[in-house]
């Protein structure tokens, strides 16, 4: 049989849909992902807003902030490692047992930064154990997403896979709603001084909560019935690296490109923004965060529904839209953030999160899926996602900061670089097949 074939077999065979543990796996997969990107969100936050001055204040404003966005990059580096490993044991062991590790990772070290010692109180000790626990971080993010969209998109019906595999995206919202608004109120209910004192460590220790609800619902998930019925045959891979390269071939590459508009938007119009108009354009960082906030609020409206509509007219036209927008919408943009008007930043912020960087989101959960063979899926999803995710979203902060410094405080560098991004996404997406209603028990 010719991959064309095999990845044109439709669904028929597939185990029919056990609606009790498909509620849980969802449940389980947005938990997750919101405690995930809480943290993500978080950590990039500060970075963007204080980590210069609590951990790098013997540097320039300048030079603080790229140290700051430095060691957000860091955690982008150490998730390949997380994929490798990670998604590696999803496909010999099982999808629930990574998921449970890696949310207690995530978690923990999070925590810690949250009673981290800063520079004025350990010197350089304290960069390096923020670094250190970045890294811890970005291992169990590796894996998270991943697994989550793995986990729903094996339960889900094939004719709603598109609906049900967005889903765990909303995580991305809730975490980052969570993150912006719990930056949002403690800055706002304390003085300057405070919130650099002791306020910045509150969201961090708060995703104690998220931890205990995770670990409490993802302990009750049963085993994805995809990865059941693999281990029944005896077809489970026991080398998926190189399983998933035999098998994958192009189309790991045509996902490799499918990432980099998608990761890159994401932390550009909700972490660099942020940057961009507190230290170049003077604005009040309230103003973009307000932004991010009701991007995010958005997000539970458009990502469901760009999922729900990729069940109707397929995975790519939802996709392609979604790049389309972020790739020749990155000028117009910038002249609506450069008016300083605070309603028109924020109205910009939140169109360009919830119909750029969400159709693509919420589509890919169920693009990927369909794109991989079931014995190396968790594998090459974790793979693809955070080895891209080096060359994308971990340093995409700090090159924009980089080009906006080189470019004397013109934003056209940062533009064409945006530009380049998206312009990479859309031809690995276009020349990608159509995945839509593809069978998820195909080896």
């Amino acid at each position: 049989m010719t991959a064309s074939t095999t990845l044109n077999a439709r669904s028929a065979t597939d185990a029919p849909v056990d609606k009790r543990g498909l509620r849980s796996a969802v449940t389980s997969a947005v938990i997750g992902t919101a405690l995930e990107w809480y943290d993500f969100y978080i950590y990039a936050t500060a970075a963007a807003l204080i980590f210069n001055k609590l951990f790098f204040p013997d540097l320039s404003p300048l030079a603080g902030t790229l140290a700051a966005f430095g060691t957000y990059a860091v955690g982008f580096f150490a998730r390949p490692l997380g994929g490798i490993i990670f998604g590696r044991i999803g496909d010999t062991r099982g999808r629930k047992f990574v998921l449970v590790v890696t949310l207690l990772i995530m978690g923990l070290a999070t925590m810690a930064i949250g009673v981290l010692p800063t520079f004025q109180t350990i010197g350089l000790l304290a960069p390096a154990l923020l670094l250190t626990l970045r890294i811890f971080q970005g291992l169990a993010a590796g894996a998270e997403f991943g697994g989550a969209v793995t986990l729903a998109a094996e339960y889900a019906p094939a004719n709603r896979r598109g609906f049900y595999a967005s889903l765990p995206a909303l995580g991305v919202c809730i975490g980052t709603l969570s993150s912006a608004g719990i930056f949002y109120f403690v800055s706002s209910m304390m003085s300057e001084a405070d919130f650099l004192d002791y306020g910045w460590r509150i969201p961090f220790l708060l995703s104690f909560f998220a931890v205990a609800a995770g670990i409490y619902v993802r302990l009750k998930v049963s085993e994805s019935p995809v990865f059941e019925k693999l281990k029944a045959a005896g077809n489970v891979s026991e080398s998926p690296i190189k399983d998933m390269f035999r098998e994958s071939g192009s189309r790991f590459w045509m996902a490799f490109c499918a990432r980099f508009a998608e990761n890159v938007s994401g932390y550009f119009f909700q972490v660099w923004t942020l940057t961009y108009i507190t230290t170049e354009l003077m604005v009040s960082r309230s103003v973009g965060l307000t932004g991010v906030l009701i991007g995010a609020s958005l997000g539970l409206i458009t990502i469901p529904a760009f999922g729900a509509l990729s069940d109707r007219i397929g995975r790519k036209p939802v996709y392609l839209a979604g790049t389309a927008l972020f790739t020749f919408g990155v000028l117009p943009y910038f002249w609506l953030l450069n008016t300083k008007d605070p309603v028109t930043i924020v109205c910009t912020i939140v169109f360009a999160m919830g119909f750029s960087n969400y159709a693509m989101l919420s589509t890919q959960g169920a693009f990927f899926n369909e794109l991989f063979t079931a014995r190396t899926r968790f594998t090459a999803i974790s793979i693809v996602r955070e080895t891209s995710a080096v060359l994308a979203g971990g340093i995409a902060p700090l090159i924009a900061t980089g080009l906006l410094a080189w470019g004397n405080g013109s934003y056209l560098p940062v533009a064409a670089y945006a530009f380049v991004v998206g312009m990479i996404t859309l031809i690995g997406v276009a020349v990608a097949p159509e995945t839509r209603g593809v069978s998820l028990d195909r080896t």
